[in-house]
Parts: structure tokens; sequence; C-alpha cells
């Protein structure tokens, strides 16, 4: 006869990234975050703020703290706040469900008294007015009235794969309007040093194309002969 194993597993400690570290990343665009990556690192287009939260809900930077949930349940989210430290983004995983809802604006309040920075899921959420008030920053791949259980299997603190990305405990979660970026840990230290050359790099074309330019020299490279087939 086997055993019924735990409904949730539990990795209590890992690595957080530094203060410093979150903080030479805030305000960062996505898109260069992304472009840091090498073009990668963001989660399905399908996850993004909450629509009609204001400005401050849609932006976030902080120390991922994945959990996973089965379909219609939240009890790896239900553990995990139990050990989210201030700062933590909760990354709840749902397999992409969102015939219920994940979160609603209680939990998101208790997320928000422990100093949470967000929620991200690509599941679910509902009480839309409610998370409004709330204020924390969430970002969900639907809206849906429908409650969760709380059976498991669930998971805290290990990897989970979301919106086509895995996310490991300790990866630092990027958002804005366009969606969430997530940067390994063991790459942090190079995307923020490729974050600020990115932004000089766009300040200086975004000067030119206001002073009129319309076609950068460096892409008429695309046009050369072996290059670009013409056929007019």
């Amino acid at each position: 006869m086997l055993d019924t194993p735990p409904a949730l597993t539990i990795r209590r400690s890992f690595p957080r990234p530094s203060r410093e570290a979150l903080a030479a990343l805030d305000g960062a665009l996505t898109g260069h975050v992304a472009d840091a990556l090498g073009g990668l690192g963001a989660l399905d287009a399908a996850i993004k703020p909450l629509a009609d939260a204001p400005a401050s809900m849609r932006r976030v930077v902080g120390s991922a703290l994945p959990c996973m949930n089965s379909p219609a349940d939240q009890l790896g989210l239900v553990g995990a706040l139990a050990y989210a430290q201030p700062g933590d983004v909760l990354i709840a995983g749902t397999e992409a469900y969102c015939g219920t809802a994940v979160i609603g604006d209680l939990m998101a309040r208790m997320m928000l008294n422990l100093g949470a920075a967000g929620v991200v899921t690509d599941g679910a959420v509902r009480d839309t007015p409610g998370l409004i008030e709330v204020g924390l920053p969430v970002y969900c791949a639907g809206v849906s009235p429908n409650s969760p259980q709380r059976n498991g299997p669930g998971s805290v603190g290990l990897a989970i794969s979301i919106g086509g990305v895995t996310v490991n405990p300790g990866d630092v979660v990027v958002g804005d309007v366009d969606g969430v970026v997530i940067v390994p840990a063991d790459k942090l230290d190079a995307v923020v040093e490729s974050v600020r050359e990115i932004r000089r790099q766009e300040a200086e074309v975004e000067a030119r194309v206001k002073a009129g330019l319309t076609y950068p020299e460096s892409w008429r490279a695309y046009l050369e002969p072996g290059a670009a087939r013409f056929v007019d």
C-alpha cells in the first residue's frame, strides 16, 4: 500500500537578492531587462497588470517566492503566505487555469501587511474593486468570481514553470505595464550592468529619433546584396 504524500512541500530557506540589487532594477523597463537577457525572460503575454489598476499597481520589483497550485486550488499560495518576507513577489503557478480565482482582496491585504511587493499568477483573480483598494501590484491572466479549493498538492519555495519560464526562489521579478520578466539569480549582476548600458544607448537613439532620424545607418546592412534579394 502506497503512503499518501503530504499535500504541501515547502522549502523555507533560500538566498534572496540584496536590496541594492533590487534597487538597481527599480524603474527599469521590462523591455530593457528582457534585452539584457538576450530578448528572453518574459512571462506569457496573457499575464498583465490587473485591468483598471492605478499606475502604482502597474510596477513591481522584488524577490521571487514561487508556489505551485493545482488547477482550481490555492493551497500552495496559502502555504507561501506563511513564509513570505518583505520584498517578496509571490509567484503563484496554476497550470494556467483560469476557471477559478487563486487570490482575492483579503489574501492580497494579508500580503500587503506582510510587506510583500506583489503577486503574479498565470491563473485568475477576483474581487477586483477590493484588490484595487488594497493597492498591491497584481499580475494575472484573467478574472473569475469562482472560488478555489485548498486540497493540494502544492509547493512553496521550489522551482516552478509559469508563463513559459522557469522561476526559481530568489530570482528577481520585474513587472510593468508590458508584463513580467524573470531575472535568474545567477545572472542578476550581469543584467544590472547591461540594463545601465541599454538605458544609455536607448537615450541616445531616442534623442536622434526626436531630432528627425528616419533610418539608422546600422540597419542598412540588412539591405546589402546577399543580405536582401530585390525582385523589382
